[in-house]
């Protein structure tokens, strides 16, 4: 009986391509997590293992290359790439804090700030005039200890003040708007897009000039008033998007125009700095 683990001989008596073989033995290996605790092995290694020449190992990786199976930089061995931490469904509510609970992951907050000011972007964007109190929550998410996204929330002080007193380390915004305040988000529409950090916000997230980054704006209604308006900073190799299709309905997504020079003032307006203003209600 075959174990279920270690390299298995390829048969050359048969007509399928001894690379192919060999991918599907090394994504076996996979599969039963032989390479959870070590490093995968090299063209040279696999070469030893399988008796077979280098042009047949090279073929096989880059089958799995393509497939996203491994990565592979010139000059180092072949990597098992980290599984996606976090997804998020297209056209779906969710919380950024369950969806890392559900992925097994620790979560916890560092709170920036929570205060009460005056934001007349913010206001614009919840459709409320420009000298209306709104609370202000900005924190770091955490995953496991690592960085996975800076967030900022701007809601209607009128009906949110009460989360002042709460304890955002390790709670939900959306739990406790619904335990303090009586309010459940019912809807809202969101934007993503791929951003570079500025600096500062590199330093925060912990990831360098080339790590992508996603940038989501949400703005999210309770019935038929907009309730908050949201801009997270997400790490973009911690986080990935999914959309579902089917026959009936079809497969629908929303395509932004590119970035234009007026939007990128409104974002610096919007997200000038972390520090609290003096503009406090």
């Amino acid at each position: 009986m075959k174990s279920s683990s270690g390299a298995r001989s390829l048969d050359r008596q048969v007509q399928t391509p001894l690379w192919r073989q060999l991918r599907d033995d090394l994504c076996r290996r996979l599969e039963v997590g032989e390479f959870a605790n070590g490093p995968f092995p090299g063209e040279l290694s696999l070469r030893e293992q399988y008796g077979v020449s280098r042009h047949t190992v090279r073929e096989a990786l880059r089958q799995l290359r393509e497939d996203g199976v491994v990565t592979a930089v010139r000059g180092r061995a072949p990597q098992i790439p980290p599984a996606a931490q976090i997804e998020q469904p297209l056209g779906a509510l969710y919380s950024l804090f369950a969806a890392a609970e559900d992925a097994g992951m620790e979560q916890i907050s560092q709170v920036r700030v929570l205060d009460l000011r005056v934001d007349e972007v913010a206001a614009g964007r919840l459709g409320l005039p420009n000298d209306v109190p709104l609370l202000y929550l900005e924190r770091l998410r955490l995953a496991d200890g690592e960085p996975l996204a800076l967030d900022r929330v701007w809601l209607p002080a009128q009906l949110t003040a009460p989360l002042l007193d709460s304890d955002f380390t390790r709670t939900a915004l959306y739990d406790e708007l619904d335990r303090r305040c009586a309010i459940r988000l019912t809807g809202g529409e969101e934007h993503l897009r791929a951003v570079v950090p500025t600096a500062p916000e590199r330093v925060l997230l912990k990831i360098d000039d080339r790590t992508a980054a996603f940038a989501i704006e949400r703005t999210g209604t309770w019935g038929s008033r907009r309730i908050e308006w949201r801009h997270t900073l997400i790490r973009g190799d911690r986080f990935s998007v999914s959309a579902s299709f089917a026959a009936r309905t079809g497969y629908r997504l929303g395509v932004a125009a590119p970035l234009l020079h007026s939007d990128q003032a409104f974002v610096d307006s919007a997200f000038p700095s972390a520090a609290p203003r003096s503009s406090h209600a």
